[in-house]
């Protein structure tokens, strides 16, 4: 089968590669029909995921459909159409009981599709656990307005979550691309007072603007000011920080009001400082790590009711055999590009 690979830092090669079977009596095989470029997989070929094995598989947002299960699999059966989690979770260890799948205690657990062990921008892909990691697709839903649920949509669902978003608070997101957007979503589900969202380059900005007319739109260098102008106690009750760059953790805090929370989703390139000595003063709340996928099943439902579509995200399509030709695009943001769709069929 076609499948994208981790050669070296800097160097995935499409190639034939094996085809996936099962390994444990909980593992799934799933025929990938559609699948995504994430910012983690340029995070891989950039050499800034250290426990990234060269040789695997990349990619960890897809939808496909259930082609073998193994024994111990009950929730899912062979021809069931299904998201993928990004995180590999057994639903047994005191982590997974406590809500926290990214921190499963299991060698396979956390971030493994498309890191650890084969992912999939492939034909086919294994998945572990599979009971916890694939969800069915409601028949109403087609494969485009599913296939961010088991990551970036996972990501800005449980951002908003754990950043105890409220309808009293005015809430910064700092970046617009697809997991800021994807944020951006699920923070409107909770109605909250405003939405200022901070993004630096001019055509996310107007997506934001175009499709989303009641948030406010601000750059980096207007984003203290702005943020002041438009809260109620010197800045934003609830900063999100997806964006990454240099100097969005500093922005982040800076644009807080006392006693905040400020929650960072943002995977750095670089080790960020926590000025303590300037932000002392300010009690500010700091929640970070992965995206915690455990809420799949209720993001699927409300795309079913059409409370989320993250449809207008996907704003190129390629057959995987064009993947590389997909991924120039995604790396060097050409085009007015905001995420990839590749397909293993046609386009539905």
């Amino acid at each position: 089968m076609l499948a994208y690979v981790y050669k070296r830092k800097g160097v995935f090669e499409l190639q034939e590669k094996a085809e996936p079977v099962i390994m444990e009596p909980r593992d799934a095989i799933v025929r990938v029909t559609l699948g995504s470029i994430c910012t983690s997989d340029l995070h891989i070929k950039h050499g800034s995921v250290p426990r990234a094995v060269q040789g695997i598989t990349v990619g960890h947002e897809m939808v496909g459909v259930v082609e073998e299960v193994g024994s111990e699999v009950h929730n899912v059966r062979r021809g069931d159409r299904v998201t993928v989690n990004v995180e590999t979770f057994c639903g047994e260890c005191f982590y997974c009981k406590q809500g926290y799948v990214n921190n499963c205690e299991s060698p396979n657990g956390g971030w493994a599709l498309g890191c650890r062990i084969d992912g999939g921008q492939a034909e086919k892909v294994r998945v572990p656990f599979a009971d916890q990691g694939l969800n069915r697709i409601p028949d109403n839903v087609s494969d485009e307005q599913a296939l961010f649920v088991g990551d970036i949509l996972a990501t800005g669902y449980w951002a908003a979550r754990i950043s105890e978003v409220s309808e009293r608070d005015t809430v910064l997101i700092i970046g617009a691309g697809p997991t800021g957007i994807c944020t951006l979503l699920c923070t409107m589900l909770k109605q909250p007072r405003r939405i200022i969202v901070c993004e630096k380059e001019e055509q996310r900005r107007r997506f934001v603007r175009e499709h989303y007319p009641e948030v406010l739109v601000t750059e980096p260098e207007k984003c203290q000011t702005f943020v002041t102008a438009n809260s109620e106690h010197g800045g934003a009750d609830r900063v999100i920080e997806v964006a990454g760059g240099e100097d969005t953790f500093r922005l982040a805090w800076q644009c807080a009001r006392p006693n905040a929370i400020c929650t960072i989703v943002a995977l750095y390139d670089k080790a960020q400082t926590l000025p303590l000595p300037d932000m002392y003063g300010k009690n500010l709340t700091f929640k970070t790590g992965g995206v915690d996928g455990c809420d799949c099943e209720e993001i699927l439902r409300l795309i079913e009711q059409g409370k989320i579509d993250t449809t207008p995200l996907i704003t190129h399509r390629f057959p995987l055999s064009r993947i590389e030709e997909a991924y120039r695009l995604f790396e060097t943001k050409e085009d007015g590009v905001i995420k990839v769709a590749l397909y293993n069929n046609q386009p539905h």
